[in-house]
């Protein structure tokens, strides 16, 4: 497939350091981007922070210091969670600073106004700081918010309303239709069945002074600053640099092949209902994919700030590795549900999958290319053999990667570790070296298993980026090695100098009960 592409995660509120749910958002987006490079000529991933928020004022009153010094010092903490779990993002918006964002907000906000979606009108609704989202009393569990399980605070203001009543027909057409699909189909079904239900204005902006001067102002009217939701909603576009004629926003969003946008299902409302409708009143292109994930529990109990349960990933980090986090996160929760994330498991995945399983099996192919052939694969019957599991676990992988679906993908790569692995059992390539008569046998036994490996790195890819390349170095191959749908057992893998690496995935020690 050619054409660029375009992914972006939400913008996480930064009113705190991130949660390992922030991590879980990174690393997925960061996997699918680096997949979905496979198959496309250019992608750009976008993350960043959101950074216009009441809850963000209320932090920095709290901590006795301003709001743009908490901001940008809880961004930077992102930003470093981002590298040390190997996300490479092509840009980071920061949306209370860049230059960029404030120009595209300005701008989306007076088309919705010169459409003649945009009027006021008092209102008065609960209020959830920590959603940042009014809520209808029917909406509530036991009078508290379904999110954060505290009491919403009744507002009454003069406030600018978005006519999102005007596109529900819009909106029921470009998802009936696939023009936006939403992952999984029950999410969509979600969404249909709300916007069916009909939809509601909403309100876009708040007083400056209940913002406490806080936010982008709304164009001609400095007493009222954007509702951060709608000021956040239009990051996604303004980071291309479209009102500043950048041609990135042409390359990435207006002429992009895909242009998916990966969040919680949380927030799936804004994401799917406001957003595009914003975009529709705007005349700019829709999304043509949103991923919806499910949310990291502990106890079953989601994980938050507000919470007070939250899981510091960067201790995760520091104590078990990058690599073991990140594989624990994509290889054992399910993309589009709910689930725990332990340290147990954590260990328990990386020691299984890697150390014991694809490391040790580079371990074997490298050990014995070395000491049987010079440490340069044989050129043996590319027939047969490993070639059927190949095949099967790329084209699983690649199905698994296309559908979002993560943990699916790993499971095609750790079933073709395990039969490589059990493929030199039953070969026993140390007893075929003492015999003469079998070096055919053994040629082809170690070009199938130093294939296989390649094969394997390749797909580990865009799950550990890193340890793929090493793995591929390991077999003298580039890092950034493409192969074709019927290359993957063969060309440019006989002749190959292969040396010996260091433990790639040393085993990690469980955590004390």
């Amino acid at each position: 497939m050619t054409g660029t592409g375009f992914i972006s995660t939400t913008i996480p509120y930064v009113n705190a350091r991130p949660h390992l749910g922030h991590a879980l958002e990174f690393v997925e987006t960061d996997a699918y981007a680096r997949f979905m490079r496979t198959h496309l000529d250019d992608v750009f991933f976008l993350t960043g922070s959101d950074e216009n928020a009441l809850k963000n004022v209320l932090a920095a009153e709290t901590a006795g210091i301003a709001t743009a010094d908490l901001v940008a010092r809880n961004a930077a903490s992102f930003q470093d969670l981002l590298a040390r779990l190997g996300c490479a993002p092509d840009h980071f918006v920061r949306t209370s600073v860049d230059p960029l964002h404030l120009a595209g907000a300005t701008e989306i906000w007076q088309r919705m106004a010169a459409a003649g979606d945009i009027y006021s009108r008092a209102y008065e609704g609960l209020y959830c700081v920590g959603c940042e989202q009014f809520y209808e009393p029917g909406e509530l569990v036991d009078g508290a918010c379904p999110e954060h399980l505290t009491a919403p605070e009744p507002v009454r203001e003069q406030n600018y309303f978005f006519r999102l009543s005007r596109y529900q027909d819009d909106l029921l057409k470009c998802l009936e239709s696939g023009e936006l699909v939403i992952h999984p189909e029950t999410r969509r079904n979600e969404v249909i069945s709300f916007v069916r239900a009909g939809l509601q204005d909403i309100s876009i902006s708040r007083s400056a002074h209940r913002a406490r001067g806080w936010g982008i102002p709304v164009p001609g009217d400095d007493s009222q600053v954007m509702y951060v939701w709608i000021d956040a909603l239009t990051n996604y576009t303004n980071a291309l640099g479209w009102t500043a004629g950048d041609p990135r926003y042409e390359r990435f969003w207006a002429g992009a092949a895909r242009r998916v946008h990966v969040m919680g299902k949380g927030v799936i409302r804004f994401h799917a209902v406001y957003w595009p409708a914003m975009l529709l009143s705007a005349g700019l292109p829709l999304p043509t994919d949103l991923v919806v994930h499910g949310y990291i529990t502990a106890g079953g109990r989601k994980i938050g700030k507000s919470l007070g349960n939250a899981v510091d990933p960067v201790a995760l980090v520091e104590r078990f590795g990058a690599r073991a986090v990140r594989y624990a996160l994509l290889a054992t929760f399910a993309p589009f549900g709910d689930g725990d994330i332990t340290e147990e498991r954590i260990v328990a995945a990386y020691n299984t999958d890697l150390a014991n399983g694809l490391g040790n099996l580079v371990n074997r192919v490298t050990s014995m290319v070395g000491r049987y052939r010079g440490s340069v694969v044989p050129a043996g019957d590319r027939a047969g053999g490993l070639g059927p599991a190949v095949a099967t676990a790329a084209s699983g992988f690649d199905q698994a990667m296309a559908a979002f679906d993560h943990r699916a993908a790993v499971q095609h790569l750790t079933t073709l570790v395990g039969r490589a692995n059990s493929y030199v059992d039953e070969h026993a390539p140390w007893h075929l070296a003492k015999q003469p008569s079998e070096a055919d046998r053994l040629d082809t036994c170690l070009l199938h298993t130093a294939a296989a490996v390649r094969a394997a790195a390749v797909l580990l890819r865009p799950v550990l980026p890193d340890a793929a390349a090493e793995i591929l170095a390991a077999l003298g191959q580039p890092a950034d090695l493409r192969l074709a749908a019927d290359d993957w057992l063969g060309a440019g893998m006989a002749g190959a100098r292969v040396e010996k690496p260091a433990a790639i995935f040393p085993r990690i020690d469980a955590p004390a009960t």
